[in-house]
C-alpha cells in the first residue's frame, strides 16, 4: 500500500513538472509561436478557401488529366478519380475535402523541406546518424493522439496544431529513406565523380541524389501517406475537413455520415498515393 502511494506521488511530481516545462516553452517562445500560429493559419484558410474558390468540375477535369499523364495516357486511374471526385462532389462535401487537401499539402511539403535535408546530413555524418536515429524511432513509435498534447500547448486548436502533428508523425520516412538511398549508392560512381574533380556538392546534386531518386521519392509517397492518416487525429483538435465529418459522426452515431465522408478520405488517399508513386516511374 506504501509503495503504491509513493509511486502515485511520483507519477503526479512528473505530471507537473512536465506541465510546468510546457508552459514556460510556451511562454519563452511565444515570439515564434504566436507567429506561426496567426499567419500560417491565415494563409492555410486563404488556400483551402482559394481552392473551394475554383469550380469543382475543373479541379475534376485538371486531376484527371494530371492521372492520365503520370501513369503513361492510361485511363484507370483518370477514370477512378472523376467518378470519386464527383462522388464527394455530389455528397456536399467538396468544402472539406479542399481543407484536407491543404492539411496534407502543409504536412507534406513541411516534411519535404526539412526531411530531405536532414536525412543528407545523417548520410554524410556519422555522429548525426547516431543523435537522429533514436529520435525517429521515438517519433515512429509514439501514438499519434500524443502528438496533439504539445501541438495544442504550443499553438491552439484548427489547423496549425493538425500541421505540427502531422509533420511529427510524417517526416521520419522521407528522413530515413533519403538516409538510406545516400547510403546505399554505389561507390564506384562517388569515387569516379571525386576522380573528375567534383566538389563535394557536385557529386550530391549530380551523383548521389539523382542515383537515390527513387528511394527518396518512396519515403516522400509514405511521408504523404501518414500525413493524409492524421487527418482524422487532427480532426480531434479542431482541424476542419473530412476528419471533422468522421469525428462527428462517430460522436453523434451517425454510420451513413461517417460511412461517405471515411470513403472521400479513402478517394483522396488512393488518388495521392498513385500519382506519387507514378512520379518516380514517369521520370525514368
Amino acid at each position: 500500500m506504501i509503495d503504491q502511494l509513493l509511486d502515485f506521488t511520483g507519477r503526479i511530481e512528473v505530471a507537473e513538472k512536465a506541465n510546468a516545462f510546457v508552459a514556460w516553452m510556451t511562454e519563452a517562445f511565444a515570439f515564434i509561436f504566436d507567429p506561426v500560429k496567426d499567419y500560417l493559419g491565415a494563409f492555410m484558410e486563404w488556400t483551402a478557401e482559394t481552392l473551394f474558390m475554383i469550380p469543382a468540375l475543373i479541379v475534376i477535369i485538371v486531376v484527371a488529366l494530371v492521372c492520365y499523364w503520370i501513369t503513361g495516357k492510361k485511363y484507370g486511374l483518370a477514370a477512378f478519380s472523376v467518378i470519386g471526385l464527383w462522388f464527394i462532389y455530389n455528397q456536399g462535401l467538396w468544402e472539406e475535402l479542399m481543407f484536407t487537401l491543404t492539411l496534407v499539402l502543409f504536412a507534406s511539403g513541411l516534411s519535404v523541406l526539412i526531411g530531405v535535408p536532414l536525412g543528407i546530413w545523417m548520410s554524410k555524418n556519422k555522429r548525426v546518424s547516431a543523435v537522429l536515429s533514436p529520435i525517429l524511432d521515438f517519433m515512429q513509435t509514439m501514438p499519434a493522439f500524443v502528438y496533439l498534447i504539445p501541438a495544442v500547448a504550443f499553438f491552439g486548436i484548427e489547423m496549425v496544431p493538425g500541421v505540427f502533428a502531422s509533420f511529427i508523425f510524417a517526416v521520419p520516412p522521407t528522413v530515413r529513406f533519403t538516409n538510406l538511398g545516400i547510403r546505399n549508392v554505389s561507390q564506384e560512381m562517388t569515387e569516379a565523380a571525386e576522380a573528375f574533380g567534383s566538389t563535394g556538392w557536385q557529386k550530391l546534386y549530380k551523383v548521389e541524389l539523382p542515383m537515390a531518386k527513387d528511394t527518396i521519392l518512396a519515403g516522400i509517397n509514405q511521408t504523404v501517406m501518414l500525413a493524409l492518416s492524421m487527418v482524422v487525429v487532427a480532426s480531434m483538435i479542431g482541424a476542419p475537413g473530412l476528419g471533422h465529418e468522421v469525428l462527428t459522426a462517430l460522436q453523434r452515431a451517425q454510420v451513413g455520415v461517417g460511412f461517405v465522408a471515411g470513403l472521400g478520405i479513402v478517394i483522396l488517399a488512393i488518388i495521392i498515393d498513385r500519382i506519387t508513386q507514378n512520379i518516380g516511374k514517369k521520370q525514368n
